[in-house]
């Protein structure tokens, strides 16, 4: 148990960045999570140096994420058509199958020492769809969770159940990885070349696509302003922006 626990959390807004400089910035901030962890184990508990958090929030360009648990065959374009819709595909080590990151999708990392919460991987994933559950609703979208199924959704157990918010991470050491996207304004066309996160028979949606419109830069900066806030509050955390 961790008695110096650290609900401080950096927020950073990374604007639109391609995939792979995103995720290895996010594998340097998990890597000094860890080594500050490491080291703490050698140090007595008046020297133990706090552990910091970080959200980070980005939109990035069309990309094709397959997790390790993945299958292949779940990405129907081959490299001809990624070419032609100008889209990249990256094998990457979160759980999940695979998912599309693009323009119009709001992309959420926490790397977080869950130990600086609590460590439970399985109430983790559900605070992180509450937070968008929550998010939607001041949208008047009804967000479920779907038995085995991670990620936010409308119409559960329906034939038109369709999922607006993607989910798969990695924790190493309780330190997490990866995250969460929300389809705002997302080209839904992009979705049909893959099986989203290999689940056949279900669709995808976006808040354009339920709302009936496109949302304003303003609306999207509002959208992020609620996520930061009820990732706060179901946390229990405090995000400051980097300086």
């Amino acid at each position: 148990m961790n008695t110096h626990q650290n609900k401080v959390v950096t927020f950073e807004d990374l604007g639109t960045l391609e995939y792979q400089p995103a995720w290895d910035y996010q594998e340097s901030l998990m890597k000094n999570i860890i080594d500050l962890k490491i080291k703490n184990r050698d140090l007595p508990s008046e020297e133990y140096i706090t552990t910091p958090n970080h959200f980070l929030l980005v939109e990035h360009p069309h990309v094709y994420t397959l997790g390790k648990s993945g299958h292949e065959e779940n990405m129907l374009a081959g490299i001809d058509k990624l070419k032609e819709i100008d889209a990249t595909f990256v094998k990457v080590n979160r759980g999940g199958d695979i998912t599309y990151h693009g323009y119009g999708q709001i992309v959420g990392y926490p790397i977080l020492d869950l130990e600086n919460f609590f460590t439970d991987i399985h109430k983790y994933m559900r605070n992180l769809e509450e937070v968008i559950i929550r998010t939607i609703a001041e949208y008047g979208l009804k967000g479920e969770r779907s038995q085995g199924e991670t990620g936010v959704w409308l119409d559960v157990g329906k034939p038109y159940a369709r999922k607006i918010c993607a989910m798969g991470v990695k924790a190493s050491r309780w330190v997490t990885l990866h995250g969460f996207a929300l389809n705002v304004n997302t080209d839904m066309r992009y979705f049909e070349y893959i099986i989203p996160c290999g689940i056949k028979d279900k669709q995808v949606t976006s808040l354009k696509r339920e709302l009936e419109r496109e949302l304003t830069p303003d609306e999207v900066e509002d959208i992020k302003a609620k996520i930061r806030k009820h990732f706060e509050e179901v946390f229990s955390a405090e995000l400051i922006n980097k300086n």
